[in-house]
């Protein structure tokens, strides 16, 4: 009778253990950088995922989960990984939401996430690049290829009958890798890029850049850039030069920020960023109003998902650690089994816990392909009054 209770409680004292696991996930994202005007929202799409697993208190028997941040720049790899090792050596981060942007992300998966066996789930890095990196099955991606933006620019541009642009693009692996995917696919559709030219971030001035794009010619500018950076300074240039009174702008340039900066003379410009328009994305937008938050901000769907996918994996996988939960990413997001939608992570992690499965389509109708990245859906955006005006969804 001894052993029979002290072996009860050894397991009651487990059991306790395991409902009060803390769990900590990083978000890290460029908050300072040519993005920062954007990932305060995204933080806070990801913390809604989080609060809503908390307030269920069904992962891993009650599990409490806490965001941890960390500043990657955007665009100094050795600031990143510093930030990344710090996350993962002195917070014990279980998994990290990120990075933000394509540079920076793949300097943390090879000298931080891969040394150390921890998932990175990134909502917004896109270069064509990181589908071929190296990841021992630790990184995933809630956005599309830049590969599949590429196509989507020239059937945009095509499909207005616009043949000849300019291409500008900011010098780092997201602008450089943007600029050829779409190159490519605009002149396979007989389209002409009359000059594919770099500029550099933090510059004061952008005449020299806009002088070279003008004598090339075009009927309009593409501008693969940020939204806070370079992007803005090279359109601003070319208004007050007179150089190009229409702008392409993709995902990196989708945002209020470049809109306040700029004003009028946007009007009439038009992109892309990633989204849909669905139940799943309609419901993300209504529960993010609710909690203050700008739903349709770039990459804010894909942030929320991000942070879903780590624990809904850790669910499925009966734990918390990476190298374990890495093989359930792709069953999570793709099933078969029921779907689960924004404002569902409890019902999805009551499924799992019955040994049920389900399949994740949350905010962004979630797919995983090839190397675990979103197969890609596209907003087609113009800016009219000072909004961004959906025209289209690809």
């Amino acid at each position: 009778m001894k052993k029979l209770l002290l072996a009860s409680a050894a397991i009651a004292l487990v059991a306790g253990a395991a409902s009060g696991e803390d769990i900590k996930i990083g978000v890290l994202l460029g908050y300072t950088g040519p993005l920062e005007s954007i990932t305060p929202i995204m933080l806070k799409s990801a913390e809604m995922a989080i609060k809503e697993v908390n307030d269920s208190k069904l992962l891993l028997g009650g599990a409490t989960v806490e965001a941890v941040k960390g500043d990657d720049t955007c665009t100094d790899a050795a600031a990143a990984t510093a930030a990344a090792q710090r996350l993962v050596t002195s917070d014990k981060v279980n998994a990290i939401v990120g990075g933000d942007c394509s540079g920076v992300t793949g300097a943390v998966l090879q000298s931080v996430a891969r040394p150390n066996g921890i998932v990175m789930i990134s909502p917004s890095a896109t270069s064509p690049a990181l589908s071929t990196a190296a990841d021992d099955g630790l990184f995933f991606r809630t956005a599309p290829s830049d590969a599949r933006q590429g196509q989507v620019m020239a059937d945009v541009l095509m499909g207005k009958g616009i043949k000849k642009v300019a291409l500008t693009y900011t010098n780092n692996d997201y602008g450089k890798g943007l600029a050829d995917a779409f190159k490519t696919s605009y002149e396979k559709a007989g389209g002409v890029v009359t000059i594919s030219a770099a500029h550099e971030d933090g510059k004061a001035d952008y005449s020299a850049e806009v002088g070279a794009l003008a004598s090339a010619g075009g009927d309009m500018l593409v501008v693969a850039g940020y939204v806070d950076q370079g992007g803005k300074g090279i359109i601003q240039a070319a208004l007050d030069a007179g150089a190009f009174k229409t702008f392409y702008l993709p995902d990196g340039m989708y945002g209020d920020s470049l809109i306040k900066a700029i004003g009028a003379p946007l009007n009439g410009s038009f992109g892309d960023v990633p989204g849909i328009d669905n139940e799943g994305s309609r419901k993300f937008i209504e529960m993010a109003k609710a909690a203050g938050i700008d739903g349709t901000s770039s990459f804010a769907p894909e942030s929320y998902d991000a942070a879903a996918l780590i624990m809904l994996s850790m669910q499925a996988a009966k734990s918390s650690e990476s190298k374990v939960f890495k093989d359930k990413v792709m069953d999570v997001a793709n099933g078969p089994g029921e779907k689960i939608l924004p404002g569902e992570l409890a019902k999805g992690l009551q499924l799992l816990a019955d040994g049920k499965t389900i399949d994740y389509e949350g905010a962004t109708a979630v797919h995983l392909i090839g190397p675990g990245e979103s197969a890609g859906n596209y907003r087609i955006y113009t800016i009219k009054d000072g909004k961004q005006v959906t025209d289209e969804y690809k």
